[in-house]
C-alpha cells in the first residue's frame, strides 16, 4: 500500500541541525570544563549553548528552515 503523507518534516532542515549540533558541543564542552575545573571555559560553553536556537532562527529566516526545505520524493 502506497500513500503520501504530508509529514512536515519537524527538524528535519539545515537550520534544525546545525542548531542541535551547535548546543551538543556546547554542552560537551561545558561538561568536560566543569570536570577540569576551568570557570571561564564553563561561562563561554553556556554562550554558546544560548547562541544555538539563535543560529537556528537565523537560519531558518534565510530559507534553510523546514518550510523551505524540499519534499521527499518518493520512489
Amino acid at each position: 500500500m502506497s500513500f503520501e503523507s504530508v509529514d512536515p518534516g519537524e527538524g528535519h532542515s539545515i537550520a534544525a541541525w546545525t542548531a542541535v549540533v551547535v548546543m551538543l558541543v556546547a554542552i560537551t564542552i561545558g561538561t568536560v570544563a566543569f570536570f577540569l575545573n576551568v570557570p571561564w571555559l564553563v561561562w563561554a560553553s553556556a554562550v554558546l549553548l544560548v547562541l544555538g536556537p539563535i543560529v537556528g532562527f537565523v537560519l531558518s529566516r534565510l530559507g534553510y528552515g523546514v518550510a523551505d526545505a524540499a519534499p521527499h520524493e518518493s520512489h
